[in-house]
C-alpha cells in the first residue's frame, strides 16, 4: 500500500560525549516516511545527516526517542533481533562503497543475501538478478579494484537490493561520481522505488539529487525542518 508508514521516529536524540560536556546532535527529531517516497535530507557539513542514517537504520543507538520500522520498534530489542530486523528489511549504500576487497562482486551482493537469510541459490541467484538489471553481468567475477567508481556504486546498489528491503538508506550515494555516472545510478534507484513501494531516504550535498527527491528535510543545528 503507498500510503503505508515504513519508517517512523519520535523524539529521536544523539549526543556525544565532549571534555566540555556532550554534543547534541539530534534533537527531538521526529519523522514518518511511507512507502514510495524518496526523501532527501540536506544541511551543512557535520550537521548529523549521516547520524541520522545510522540510527534511523539500526547501526547506532539513540539517546533519547523511538525508531519504528515497519511497526517494529528497532531499539527496544535486543541486538541479535535488531540485526535480523536491520539486514532484512535495511538497505544501506555509502558513499565509500564499502564493498569486501577479497570478495568479487558476485560474491559481495549475494553475501548480503545470505545474512538476510536467503538460502545460498536464492542469494546467488538474487544477486544475479539485480547485477544483470544494472549492466554488471560482464563483470561479476571481478574484485572492487578492478572496477570503476560507477561500476562500485552499482555493486553497492546490487547488495543493498538484494535482501528486497522496505527502506533504502542513502549516504551521498553518488558523491564519488561525475554527472553522468550520477544520473545513470540516480535513474536505477529511482525506477525500482517507483515499482516496488519501497521508500529512499538520502543524505546530499548534491542540489541536483534533493530537487528530484519528492520530499527535502534540512537537518539544521539538530533539528530537521520541510
Amino acid at each position: 500500500m503507498r500510503d503505508e508508514v515504513l519508517l517512523e521516529a519520535r523524539g529521536l536524540c544523539k549526543s556525544y560525549p565532549h571534555p566540555g560536556g556532550v554534543v547534541d546532535v539530534l534533537r527531538d527529531v521526529d519523522l514518518t516516511v511511507r512507502a514510495g517516497e524518496v526523501l532527501a535530507v540536506v544541511g551543512r557539513s557535520g550537521a548529523g545527516k549521516s547520524t541520522l542514517l545510522h540510527v534511523l537504520g539500526g547501526l547506532e543507538a539513540p539517546s533519547a526517542g523511538t525508531v519504528t520500522l515497519l511497526g517494529q520498534a528497532l531499539w527496544e530489542g535486543g541486538e541479535t533481533a535488531r540485526a535480523r530486523l536491520r539486514a532484512r528489511h535495511v538497505g544501506f549504500v555509502f558513499q565509500s562503497h564499502h564493498l569486501l576487497p577479497d570478495f568479487d562482486a558476485l560474491e559481495n551482493v549475494a553475501l548480503a543475501g545470505l545474512i538476510a537469510g536467503l538460502d545460498p541459490a536464492e542469494a546467488e541467484s538474487q544477486a544475479r538478478g539485480w547485477l544483470e538489471r544494472f549492466g554488471m553481468t560482464h563483470r561479476i567475477t571481478h574484485h572492487p579494484v578492478e572496477l570503476s567508481g560507477g561500476e562500485c556504486a552499482r555493486v553497492a546498489l546490487a547488495r543493498a537490493l538484494v535482501p528486497s528491503p522496505a527502506v533504502l538508506l542513502a549516504d551521498e550515494p553518488t558523491g564519488n561520481l561525475d554527472r553522468q555516472q550520477a544520473d545513470r545510478v540516480l535513474e536505477d534507484v529511482l525506477g525500482i522505488m517507483a515499482e516496488s513501494g519501497k521508500c529512499l531516504i538520502m543524505v546530499t550535498h548534491d542540489p541536483h539529487l534533493a530537487r528530484i527527491a519528492g520530499r527535502v528535510l534540512e537537518l539544521d543545528e539538530g533539528r530537521i525542518s520541510g
